[in-house]
């Protein structure tokens, strides 16, 4: 009997990837492109829906090269929560002044709408207590007002269809207008089982939106790994090279994907404190461009935290989402503008990645890769320079430095590194405090995605949270996720509850950390009192 496989495909913040897995879970083969990102103005960041599929189509092809088409079972995307805009004929629609069609997707980072965030907020509907509170501009309520209020004519007027991007993409496979409850309920407000909340977008000035049974956004919902339409159509399979009617799964947001890919774990037998406990024990991170904690099973509202969602992740289950926004990102905007990044280029060349090079470094020297978390006691970062996603819901606070000399050596380089990581560490360890708060008992942190790969910001999440942290042994979670989709669709599984058996990684905190980090995060907390502070003072009049 021939193997079967099933097809996850994953479009990041800047790049697409696909991969094809086995009924194991197993990564058999995969393939990345690269997306463009345009910024027609600050704080603007677009996208083309158009690009971004046809790369779909590229990377779908290399995994599969060599495949019999027969194989392929099922098919799962997931993608960032970004805005996509099309006509009523499913053309591109601009989503900027400069006009042009084909950049017609709104990026889930694009923070144009934060006066319009702000106005939802102060509205005070009820549905903002499913948002910890406060409206995000990185959500789809504010943006669409966004839209309506300054491209009425070239863009709100001309749009029909108004898609998250991961339901973009289950569109365009299978041509079926269903939306994920992943999508509409993280990103839209929409509430199961009660539906879409009329009186909230009346309330906020997008009442044009409940027409024909809300068919603008989605008027037909589905968990995610649901089979939609009759699979691929014939146009998709053509694209993708593959055949029709293969089975195409309801989408999920990126971050998601790889909570279903890690939080499901089968532990037994590892003696770690979540074994024999239920879900709520564990936390998902999924850690690339951004950071998102992932909590999943009991309805708890918790201020500045998104949710609780019912269904958003795994169907008949809660979750809280938690977030850090642009951490990679972060980590790159602070090791590429420093001083001595070409210093740093000239030192790697082709021996290894720049991050390997630097851990490497700043082992050497703490003369130890244990004491390396202690080189950074004068150094301290405030890591919001997007903004704060959770615990504090604020998309006004900046970035801070504190312990900065006039040295520009590769070494204040590499401490500035450190620094930078304790800082996004510090922030997850925020957010878990805000969590216990609410009635959360987290044992254990489950981490996927790009920085993940990093065992240095592994190693300084486990020391920061005092947290035992667990790593798949496939390394790329978010597509076994998004595979698991399709797995589900072509109905070869009841459910995307599966556990997997993965083999771990863990790290403990050694015990002496629990002074250094209980000091640094006493400072951390500081930084954020004293740039309330000064925006408050020069505020006065």
């Amino acid at each position: 009997m021939a193997e079967v496989f099933y097809v996850g495909v994953d479009v990041g913040t800047a790049s697409v990837r696909a991969a094809l897995v086995t009924r194991e879970g197993l990564l058999k083969s995969t393939a990345q492109e690269p997306i463009g990102i345009w910024e027609p103005e600050s704080d603007h960041y677009v996208q083309s829906s158009t690009e971004i599929w046809e790369k779909c189509c590229t990377v779908v092809k290399k995994v599969t090269h060599g495949v019999e088409k027969s194989q392929i079972r099922g098919i799962g995307f997931d993608a960032t929560c970004s805005l996509v805009v099309l006509d009523q004929s499913f053309q591109p629609v601009p989503v900027s002044q400069e006009g042009d069609p084909q950049r017609n997707v709104v990026m889930w980072m694009d923070h144009r709408a934060t006066e319009q965030a702000d106005r939802i907020t102060k509205n005070g509907h009820r549905v903002l207590s499913r948002v910890g509170g406060v409206m995000s501009p990185e959500m789809q309520p504010p943006k669409l007002l966004w839209l309506k209020e300054n491209l009425k004519e070239n863009c709100w007027n001309k749009a029909s269809h108004f898609f998250d991007l991961p339901d973009f993409l289950s569109w365009k496979a299978s041509g079926s207008l269903t939306r994920s409850l992943c999508t509409l309920v993280c990103k839209w407000t929409y509430c199961p089982p009660e539906g879409w909340e009329a009186s909230f977008w009346t309330s906020i000035g997008l009442d044009d939106l409940l027409e024909n049974n809300f068919s603008k956004i989605g008027s037909v919902t589905c968990p995610p790994g649901s089979p939609l339409g009759e699979g691929l159509t014939q146009e998709a399979a053509a694209d993708l090279g593959l055949d029709p009617g293969t089975a195409v799964g309801a989408s999920l947001i990126d971050a998601h994907a790889g909570g279903l890919g890690v939080i499901g774990a089968d532990v037994k037998g590892f003696h770690l404190p979540c074994e024999g406990l239920p879900i709520t024990a564990r936390m998902a991170l999924i850690c690339g461009t951004s950071t998102c904690h992932m909590i999943s099973e009991q309805p708890r509202f918790v201020p500045g935290v998104w949710g609780p969602y019912l269904s958003a992740m795994v169907p008949g289950l809660w979750l809280n989402e938690g977030g850090q926004s642009v951490t990679g990102r972060l980590i790159d905007h602070m090791v590429k503008g420093h001083t001595a990044y070409t210093q740093l280029q000239e030192q790697v060349q082709q021996r290894s990645n720049i991050y390997s090079y630097l851990n490497n470094h700043l082992s050497s020297m703490a003369n130890s890769c244990s004491a390396v978390d202690l080189l950074g006691s004068s150094l301290h970062v405030w890591p919001d320079f997007h903004g704060n996603r959770s615990p504090l819901a604020d998309p006004t606070l900046k970035g801070m430095v504190v312990g900065l000399s006039l040295s520009q050596t590769l070494d204040d380089l590499a401490l500035l590194y450190l620094a930078t990581m304790q800082a996004l560490a510090l922030g997850t360890l925020h957010i878990l405090e805000a969590m216990k708060e609410a009635g959360h008992e987290i044992r254990t942190l489950f981490l996927c995605g790009g920085l993940s790969k990093n065992n240095l910001f592994v190693q300084i999440h486990a020391n920061t949270t005092g947290l035992p942290v667990v790593l798949p042994d496939q390394t790329e979670a978010v597509l076994v996720g998004a595979a698991v989709l399709g797995a589900c669709a072509s109905r070869h599984y009841s459910s995307i509850q599966v556990e997997h058996q993965i083999y771990l990684m863990i790290f403990f905190i050694p015990s002496f950390f629990f002074s250094f980090y209980e000091r640094k995060y006493k400072v951390f907390l500081r930084l954020l009192a004293h740039q309330r502070e000064c925006q408050a003072l020069m505020s006065q009049r």
